[in-house]
């Protein structure tokens, strides 16, 4: 169905049984993030504040929240939008399936944006603070948006094909910004924004910024998306969308005619602190200097609505939206890097951290004892593509080996590599290089390194599936305690703050069933982190560096080649450089599960 407006898809949410309308006053500060975000977690309807405290307007959360609702809400476009980034990916191949065809004239139709000069956004202005001030957890630095899209033109550009949607986090309160006339705009590396910018800054002139709010759900998803080259945020806003991207021009700023509100502004010459926020990694980003807009003009639509996101540890709704994506640009991947059958940028681990990769290894074939080598130029490869380039470990396999084989079922995917990486040989590093700006786990902001780890050929070794495969006899060092097994052949040791790593090395090199368990993770609370899949992944991979917390027994550096034997350590505890995870709050958790209780029972009415 092709919405016009973000109520207009609510409503079709609401005809389906797929919203709850909450309309107890609700506080925007902290209070409304948790209800959206208990809501997300329990599968529940998206959710429609009608009474915000301190706001005027209505709010709106949960929107993509489940898979079921994401695809509803795209059923009709959907496909559309697949066979185009298909189309941009693999032209031949779609050319050879007919059944395609008849998809390219509404393809072509909706993609083009349209120009308009009717704009009855403009008719209403207000100030910053008026919007709901949605801050999220305790230590936040003020009130954010978090469903922004954030557009901006190459400065050089004449028309709306070079620009950039994308969506950046904005601090509209706290710090030292001005009220109502600054606010922040944390936009990453990586991002086509910051080239504008730089562009702007070598010209001389101040880069405009529109940040749109709501409109259709395509805009707020042709905003994340990570689309081929040449291919427009806003072409795929209105492929998406089922209709052409509406907008028109005020004052030199791009508006988007659909949208709810609309903020215009410039960026400043300067830098201001911006955050600290609990993000997506499930910590807090610390305060930072970061670029800020000088806020010329905000506008909103009559009735408009405000839409938010939750963010912190996964899952969220993100996690759902992240999904949507995966199957929207999966066919891109092979035909970007040839021999990669399939990634998945494990969502659990806070995405950045941790890539797992299903690769070829052709080389050499006729060798028996196969080794990784394609594989390393695959794994190369994605660490330069789009937004992947940003991932910090890589674990890669061969296909070959496993047909049945997917990075989308971690546990076997990891016993795969684990039964066939030589720690001598098949473990590469990346020093001094970029890491993702919302992982704390380099030794400053963006700073850090990378790990591949990749795995071709036969067994090597046979895993350990249980405590009688270690028991009595590993009476581990002072400081070591607690050993708990996630899956077969890893391990989760705890560690004290000042237990020494070189020690268990030593120990762990004269250990009999030291190849049965070749992976162990040192964590603050091993209980915790071997509970699930779920938290061993968190814990260990957002809280290591590979190049400072990665150990072996027996190591060595030949020819500059770091390399270890069984078992490879990874010290996942927490470190003074890290900032610290984002809190729960069990009581307002309670407070929020009662509001959303009261809200069924009067939809029940």
């Amino acid at each position: 169905m092709a919405y016009h407006s973000l109520e207009a898809a609510l409503l079709d949410l609401e005809k389906h049984g797929m919203l709850l309308r909450i309309k107890e006053a609700t506080d925007p500060n902290l209070e409304m993030a948790k209800i959206a975000e208990v809501a997300t977690k329990a599968e529940m309807p998206a959710l429609l504040f009608e009474n915000v405290k301190g706001s005027p307007f209505r709010a709106t959360a949960n929107i993509f929240g489940t898979k079921e609702r994401v695809h509803f809400l795209f059923r009709d476009t959907f496909q559309k939008a697949e066979a185009a980034i298909r189309m941009k990916a693999d032209p031949l191949s779609f050319l050879k399936e007919p059944k395609l065809w008849p998809k390219l004239p509404a393809i072509g139709r909706s993609a083009l944006p349209f120009r308009t000069t009717s704009v009855p956004l403009l008719k209403n202005e207000i100030d910053l603070s008026e919007l709901p001030q949605i801050k999220l957890h305790e230590k936040d630095g003020g009130a954010f948006l978090t469903l922004p899209q954030v557009f901006t033109r190459d400065p050089s550009g004449k028309n709306i094909f070079h620009s950039n949607l994308g969506m950046y986090r904005v601090q509209i309160s706290g710090n030292n910004y001005i009220q109502n006339k600054e606010c922040g705009l944390h936009y990453q590396i990586e991002r086509d924004i910051a080239k504008h910018h730089q562009l702007a800054i070598k010209e001389g002139m101040p880069l405009k910024v529109s940040i749109w709010l709501g409109g259709p759900p395509a805009h707020s998803i042709a905003a994340i998306m990570p689309l081929p080259p040449k291919i427009s945020e806003i072409v795929f806003a209105g492929l998406f969308a089922g209709h052409s991207f509406r907008y028109a021009n005020y004052n030199g700023w791009d508006i988007s005619t659909e949208s709810d509100f609309c903020i215009l502004g410039e960026i400043a010459s300067g830098l201001k602190p911006e955050g600290p926020f609990g993000d997506h990694i499930g910590y807090y980003s610390a305060k930072h200097d970061f670029p800020y807009l000088n806020v010329k003009k905000v506008f909103h639509k009559k009735n408009a609505i405000f839409p938010f996101t939750t963010v912190g540890r996964p899952p969220q709704e993100d996690s759902v939206i992240g999904e949507l994506i995966g199957e929207l640009i999966k066919p891109m991947i092979p035909k970007s890097i040839p021999g990669i059958f399939e990634v998945n940028a494990v969502d659990a681990a806070g995405v950045h951290p941790l890539l797992l990769a299903l690769g070829s290894e052709r080389y050499q074939p006729y060798l028996k004892d196969r080794e990784p080598m394609e594989l390393l130029k695959e794994a190369n490869a994605l660490l330069g593509f789009n937004q992947v380039s940003l991932s910090k470990y890589v674990f890669i396999a061969a296909k070959e080996d496993n047909a049945n084989l997917s990075t989308h079922k971690i546990p076997e995917f990891f016993m795969h590599v684990l039964e066939r990486a030589d720690w001598k040989r098949d473990i590469h590093f990346q020093t001094e290089t970029t890491i993702d700006t919302l992982d704390y786990s380099g030794k400053s902001l963006n700073h850090g390194s990378k790990a591949i780890i990749a795995a071709a050929g036969e067994k090597i070794r046979e895993l350990g599936t249980s405590r009688e495969n270690f028991g009595e006899t590993l009476k581990l060092p002072k400081g070591f305690s607690n050993t708990e097994i996630v899956f077969p052949g890893t391990l989760v040791i705890q560690a004290e703050p000042m237990a020494n790593i070189q020690e268990l090395c030593k120990f762990l090199a004269a250990w009999e069933n030291r190849e049965k368990f070749p992976l162990i993770t040192l964590a603050d609370d091993s209980h915790f982190t071997a509970r699930s899949i779920e938290n061993w992944l968190w814990i260990t991979f957002t809280r290591s560096d590979p190049a400072e917390d990665i150990y072996g027994t027996n190591e060595s550096i030949f020819a500059k080649h770091w390399s270890c034997e069984s078992p490879l350590i990874i010290d996942a505890r927490s470190k003074e450089r890290m900032q610290s995870p984002v809190e729960e709050n069990p009581a307002l958790e309670a407070k929020a599960r009662d509001i959303l209780s009261k809200a069924q029972q009067e939809a029940k009415k």
